[in-house]
């Protein structure tokens, strides 16, 4: 969760000794109505953070396929504001986190072809490795 305190450093920064009329003019009144100018994390859309955002299943298919797309949500995510920001000590950073973002993109795409080569071929989607194998291990020791 390091970029959410890299995000929240740049968001300090950039609205550390913001004037009320500032504030109003850059469209964060709703913001600082609840928050001041306070770091509270949540989405574009005011959606705040929630640990639902940490999802685990338990099987390691689905929770691999849910990294893969998480590490890709925030690349897009990296991309958009790159777009839209052309300060250096902005810029600078999140090019950083969205090069992290595509280097764990690529080894959780690795851990999943992993994953995939040792499941048993003729079972593949009809259990959950992580759990059910070790009920039938069990049970074949009977």
């Amino acid at each position: 969760m390091a970029h959410i305190e890299i995000i929240s450093a740049i968001l300090y920064q950039l609205t550390k000794g913001l004037t009320v009329e500032e504030i109003k003019d850059g469209g964060l009144a709703p913001y600082f109505v609840e928050h001041t100018t306070g770091i509270y994390p949540q989405g574009a859309s005011g959606m705040p953070f929630s640990a639902a955002t940490l999802q685990s299943t338990g099987d390691i298919i689905c929770d691999l396929t849910e990294d893969l797309a998480a590490e890709q949500k925030a690349r897009v995510t990296y991309d958009n504001i790159l777009r839209l920001v052309d300060d250096p000590d902005v810029r600078d950073p999140i090019k950083f986190l969205r090069e992290r973002e595509i280097v764990h993109f690529q080894r959780f795409g690795e851990m999943l072809r992993h994953a995939q080569e040792h499941l048993d071929s003729r079972n593949f989607y009809a259990f959950n490795p992580e759990f059910d194998m070790g009920a039938k291990v069990r049970a074949q020791r009977g």
